[in-house]
């Protein structure tokens, strides 16, 4: 039997954010990728959606997987959500792709980033019309996701369109831009966790929410990847998943 690995994406992403990373990993793990509630093809969030009732559904899914423990490997909010879930003794390791959280709520450190990704909201919603015509331009492609990724030019077009959509029908998005939530001080740390750092990432930049994180989560491992934006999954699919793979195997 293979070993269990649950991949969980960033806030306004779903799971196909995943799609050329886990061809990479599905020889060796048994793969859970879901997409969290009010994300697009996600379930419906039935009232105020929040980081913490993310996990809680998230444990659920485990529950009806049958799985005490998993391997987690998240990139932004799916990093937040995959250290809060080794919080809660269901995680087996951690690989915390660039994760979202580590912030003091209302100060520059997390409104940067939020604003960040409001703005990203706004113009895909302007610009959704013309997509599947723009984006089949590389340059276009790599201007469009700037914020997210270095290299965007390397999806297809269609996969930008889908990146678009995703942000465009989040419906959890404004609750969870706006969240008082943080992540707490975890030391000793309850199993390996990895945080890996996108060298290039414009939202929540290396020397200031990573530099938080090294405060906050003193026992994980930490590594700096480079040539990469905040979703390293578009620009480094291989590094990705060795990433994941050094961290699981420690």
């Amino acid at each position: 039997m293979l070993p269990p690995l649950l991949l969980l994406h960033g806030v306004t992403n779903s799971a196909s954010i995943w799609d050329d990373v886990a061809p990479l990993l599905r020889d060796d793990f048994d793969l859970i990728v879901p997409t969290a509630a009010g994300h697009h093809g996600g379930a419906p969030v039935v009232g105020m959606a929040s980081i913490t009732g993310l996990i809680d559904e998230t444990e659920r899914l485990l529950d009806a997987h049958g799985l005490d423990t998993v391997h987690v490997a998240g990139n932004s909010m799916g990093g937040w959500m995959a250290i809060e879930l080794a919080r809660r003794g269901r995680a087996r390791s951690v690989c915390a792709l660039s994760p979202a959280g580590f912030w003091t709520p209302g100060d520059h450190d997390e409104t940067h980033a939020t604003s960040t990704i409001r703005r990203g909201r706004a113009l895909a919603r302007i610009s959704r019309p013309l997509a599947p015509l723009v984006m089949r331009s590389g340059q276009a492609r790599r201007l469009a996701l700037r914020d997210a990724a270095e290299h965007a030019e390397r999806l297809s077009p269609a996969q930008a369109v889908a990146i678009i959509d995703d942000l465009v029908h989040c419906t959890a998005a404004p609750d969870l831009l706006g969240t008082t939530e943080h992540i707490e001080t975890l030391d000793p740390v309850p199993c390996p966790v990895t945080i890996a750092w996108s060298a290039h990432d414009r939202i929540f930049p290396p020397h200031v929410n990573g530099a938080t994180a090294r405060r906050v989560i003193p026992g994980a491992t930490y590594l700096e990847l480079p040539g990469v934006g905040h979703v390293p999954m578009i620009d480094d699919p291989e590094l990705c998943a060795s990433t994941i793979r050094r961290a699981i195997e420690g």
